[in-house]
């Protein structure tokens, strides 16, 4: 029989309002963006890249608040509402400039905003796949440091950043794989051809990585005060993390997609099903990785 104590009454409540009132925050910024209601983009122009970013956007937002929720104590938060409140900014905050990095420097050459707004459910799969990605990374470097003063919080921010330059190097080897199997065709021009197998593959790829750092933060001892000992304890961890991803997956491919060349199905046919095959196998190699390394 369901007993819910008044506590947890409480906190359903108190975690749903701050959710209602993220998502009227994220609908206005999206309307903002699209420079006209959100109403008329999704329902009226069947903007099916807008309604999958919108999508991310709010399962990003639901995700973060239930997380932090269920990692503070519900007395906690109501005897320090403001620390509740600077959290929340904090995380928001840090997911925020990660989708940056990944839209102004990772994939500087692609104008993902603009290609969400023309319908191309490409940019708007990579786009989702990424903000995902930091939502989980952000997440797991609370896990890890669990802030508490300005000395922690200056190195969950370095820290971060170290993850963000393993983002890019993966980014850059995925291009490099990319124009070495066709061409030396880039792979951010290809996001504007609307190529739906691609954006899959590239959303799947940066999910899979970023549980795999999730697991490799959850593996790592966090160094209180100690900036150089954390980021050689992160590198190592997370970099054998992304290793670990790379060749487990490959591994399973092999298995289960004997005799295929995914790149050829993937890039030239727009198989979305292989696609959807090789996002499958990131993700849940780099949530194996979890359950293995996070004890």
């Amino acid at each position: 029989m369901l007993s819910l104590s008044n506590t947890s009454l409480l906190a359903i409540a108190i975690c749903f309002m701050v959710i209602c009132l993220a998502v009227i925050c994220l609908r206005v910024v999206s309307q903002l963006k699209a420079k006209q209601a959100l109403k008329e983009e999704l329902a009226q122009h069947d903007n099916f890249a807008l309604g999958i970013s919108f999508a991310s956007e709010i399962s990003v937002v639901i995700a973060t608040v239930a997380f932090l929720f269920d990692e503070i104590n519900i007395n906690a938060a109501q005897s320090n509402p403001l620390k509740m409140i600077v959290l929340i900014v904090l995380l928001f905050t840090f997911i925020k400039v990660g989708h940056l990095i990944h839209r102004k420097w990772i994939l500087h050459r692609f104008n993902e905003e603009a290609a969400i707004l023309k319908q191309n459910v490409c940019a708007a799969l990579v786009d989702s796949g990424m903000l995902i990605a930091n939502c989980i990374i952000t997440l797991g470097l609370y896990s890890w440091s669990h802030t508490q003063g300005f000395s922690s919080l200056l190195i969950a921010f370095v820290s971060f950043f170290l993850l963000q330059t393993i983002f890019a190097l993966d980014s850059k080897f995925r291009e490099y794989r990319f124009a070495r199997a066709n061409q030396g065709a880039s792979l951010q021009s290809n996001f504007n051809l609307e190529n739906t197998s691609i954006g899959i593959r590239y959303a799947g790829k940066s999910i899979g990585l970023a549980l795999a750092i999730y697991a490799g933060l959850a593996s790592a001892t966090f160094h209180s005060g100690k900036m150089v000992e954390n980021l050689f304890t992160l590198a190592l961890h997370c970099g054998t993390m992304w290793l670990l991803l790379y060749l487990l997956t490959t591994i399973i491919k092999l298995i289960s997609l004997p005799n295929i060349d995914t790149a050829l199905e993937i890039d030239h046919q727009d198989n979305i099903g292989i696609a959807c095959i090789e996002f499958a196998v990131f993700s849940a190699i780099g949530y194996l990785l979890i359950s293995m390394f996070s004890i």
